[in-house]
């Protein structure tokens, strides 16, 4: 049917429903205009203002007419997200020198970057173009020792999808992390503050669940098994975390991995020595 243009107010800062309400405002008579408590991640604003449609940015506020976009082809830049897992990787592993090509640079979205920066880890960020109003760059991580930290409050939005991958860096981090504000993480492929409490208690790592985060204290990692629980970011942290130590690790519900990464645990064992 047809579509008349609103004012919405997100309660929580999302980057889906965002989206979701914007592109319906493309089909939509008159304004649409998303507010947000805090500056979520903002790819369909940068792709949408690149493709010449009418969109303006205002701080937490974008607005959107009716419109079409240009025509386009694009190569997509890599995915953020799944490079986190490469950068704990490399951090954690002694000895590594991993190097992520060509993967999306948007401020929004290497919150993790900053992070592990923060814990000590030997990271760097090059710029190397843009593709459809994202910067593009490489990102090369060297292994480091590495602190605990605090994730809190306007950081959180930018690094929600790696807080497992940063939890782990967190495993092996020398002192105690505290990640708060988070309470999105109940609300993800699983109740990710609880798997991964659960995946960091497995390993040895001790680990306090709290309504929106978790504390959780560096020490010395131990192989062990794993169910992913049909969440494909909690299936790669443990992988992570089980290719840094000895010993055998088993990861049940590895199949969740396909639905952003199928390949990862090919690209992870190209990049493994065996150390046995």
């Amino acid at each position: 049917g047809s579509l008349t243009g609103l004012r919405h107010d997100l309660p929580v800062a999302s980057a889906q429903v965002k989206s979701a309400i914007l592109l319906a405002g493309l089909q939509a008579e008159g304004r649409t205009e998303v507010c947000e408590p805090l500056r979520s991640r903002d790819h369909t604003e940068r792709m949408l203002a690149a493709l010449g449609v009418p969109i303006d940015v205002d701080g937490t506020v974008v607005r959107v007419g009716a419109g079409a976009p240009d025509p386009f082809e694009i190569d997509v830049p890599g995915d953020p997200s799944s490079a986190a897992f490469f950068a704990v990787a490399a951090a954690i592993t002694p000895g590594s020198d991993v190097v992520c090509e060509g993967i999306a640079c948007n401020p929004t979205r290497i919150g993790f970057v900053d992070v592990l920066r923060r814990m000590g880890a030997d990271i760097d960020l090059e710029a190397t173009g843009d593709v459809c109003g994202e910067p593009v760059g490489d990102l090369r991580v060297r292994s480091a020792a590495l602190r605990g930290t605090t994730i809190e409050g306007a950081e959180i939005p930018g690094v929600i999808d790696e807080i497992p991958a940063l939890a782990v860096a967190a495993a092996f981090a020398d002192g105690v992390t505290d990640i708060r504000d988070a309470a999105e993480l109940r609300v993800k492929e699983s109740d990710r503050v609880a798997t991964v409490a659960g995946m960091l208690g497995r390993i040895g790592i001790a680990c306090e669940e709290r309504s929106d985060g978790l504390v959780i204290r560096g020490g010395n990692p131990v192989a062990a098994d794993h169910d992913s629980g049909g969440d494909h970011r909690i299936a790669m942290a443990a992988a992570v975390a089980a290719n840094a130590v000895a010993g055998t690790s088993r990861i049940s519900g590895w199949a969740a991995v396909a639905s952003s990464y199928p390949e990862f645990a090919d690209h992870l064992g190209a990049l493994t020595e065996d150390r046995s």
